[in-house]
């Protein structure tokens, strides 16, 4: 879907087909990312930081790890050794309650085992041209009284909302005691902050998600969502939680791949498709030019002239796309840069960690 701009006021709408490469495209930095320092509220509203405190991010899988955490080992059983207690959390199995603790401390604590593994959550996070759309003011999502994004932008973008919400798994997985890291990709890998459970890890990958708009050479990047998902998985050996934020505006067979790629590895993977309000409702009235955010041609069109096939298309793709997900046995959520991030988060976690409970490792 193109772009949109308006005599009074410039709007970008990005697109929903087919992208293509850059051959040019460099080798990425291993290393830790490098970034400032950042105030919670810039990305995460004081609403949805009231909801993250509670929630816990459970793997489907059994999870390879390298600490005690809360995931269940495939070597559990009655012989493994106490290894300490964590806060109770609503959907726990009441079988691992200490009543003892309760009993003198009046506070519900679960028991931990030695054998009880880590999770590893590892955001790809897509930072193509196609995620710079945005058409929420800023300063009324970010909650923090900023008008402006770190790059002098008066609209929230879809990237930035995938900050929010990157920031937000990342701030429940280390509040639980696990590790969490970073990719940024377009066409290829753009930036990594490698897995950490240091109080430091937060601000590291939010820090590397708000300096990637600010560089210039990142405008207009198409995606390659294979290539990016081949350099990642080159680093990292372990079965870990992926989430994959992005609009999945691409092609159908190319995001099939992908998908493949992370099933055959094993991982555990939530797909959340992030979306701006007016590229599922197509309201615009006036004619004008719409510009493509990834080096697309502008197109002059008559916007309710075209509206019925563009919404019976983009219709269509999204339905196709939660069903490749799913066909995989992934989680699929979908997205809206116009809601609040806590009440969605947390409905999905809860209904995710419900139905691991009836598992098999639940």
């Amino acid at each position: 879907m193109p772009s949109i701009e308006h005599p009074d006021r410039p709007i970008a709408c990005s697109r929903m087909f087919t992208h293509g490469t850059d051959s040019n495209a460099g080798d990425p930095s291993g290393g830790r990312a490098s970034a400032p320092e950042m105030e919670a509220s810039l990305y995460l509203h004081p609403q949805t930081l009231a909801k993250l405190g509670s929630l816990e991010l459970r793997a489907k899988l059994i999870v390879e790890g390298i600490n005690s955490g809360l995931h269940r080992s495939p070597f559990q059983g009655f012989s493994v050794e106490f290894a300490q207690h964590r806060p109770y959390v609503a959907g726990d199995d009441l079988r691992h309650l200490d009543w003892k603790v309760f009993g003198r401390t009046d506070k519900l604590q679960l028991k931990q085992y030695q054998q009880e593994t880590n999770l590893d959550l590892v955001l790809l996070v897509d930072a193509s041209g196609s995620m710079m759309y945005g058409s929420r003011a800023f300063e009324e999502a970010s909650g923090a009284g900023h008008t402006l994004s770190p790059d002098g932008r008066a609209h929230w973008s879809k990237f930035d909302h995938s900050t929010a919400l990157a920031a937000a798994l990342a701030y429940i997985t280390l509040h639980q005691g696990d590790r969490a890291g970073l990719v940024v990709f377009s066409d290829r890998v753009r930036a990594m902050v490698r897995r950490s459970s240091s109080q430091s890890a937060w601000r590291q990958i939010v820090g590397a998600l708000a300096l990637h708009p600010t560089d210039t050479e990142n405008k207009n990047r198409t995606t390659d969502l294979g290539r990016a998902i081949d350099e990642a998985l080159a680093k990292v050996t372990n079965r870990c939680m992926i989430a994959l934020v992005s609009d999945f505006f691409g092609d159908l067979e190319s995001i099939r791949a992908a998908l493949a790629r992370l099933k055959h590895a094993g991982h555990d993977v939530i797909a959340f498709q992030v979306l701006d309000r007016e590229e599922t409702r197509f309201a615009f009235l006036d004619a004008a030019p719409f510009e493509g955010l990834e080096g697309e041609a502008s197109l002059r069109i008559d916007p309710r002239s075209v509206r019925e096939a563009y919404l019976r298309v983009i219709n269509t793709h999204l339905e196709a796309v939660e069903k490749l997900v799913m066909g995989f046995g992934f989680d699929y959520q979908r997205v809206s840069t116009h809601e609040w991030l806590g009440p969605p988060l947390a409905t999905f976690v809860a209904r995710r960690n419900a139905m691991i409970k009836k598992s098999k490792y639940g």
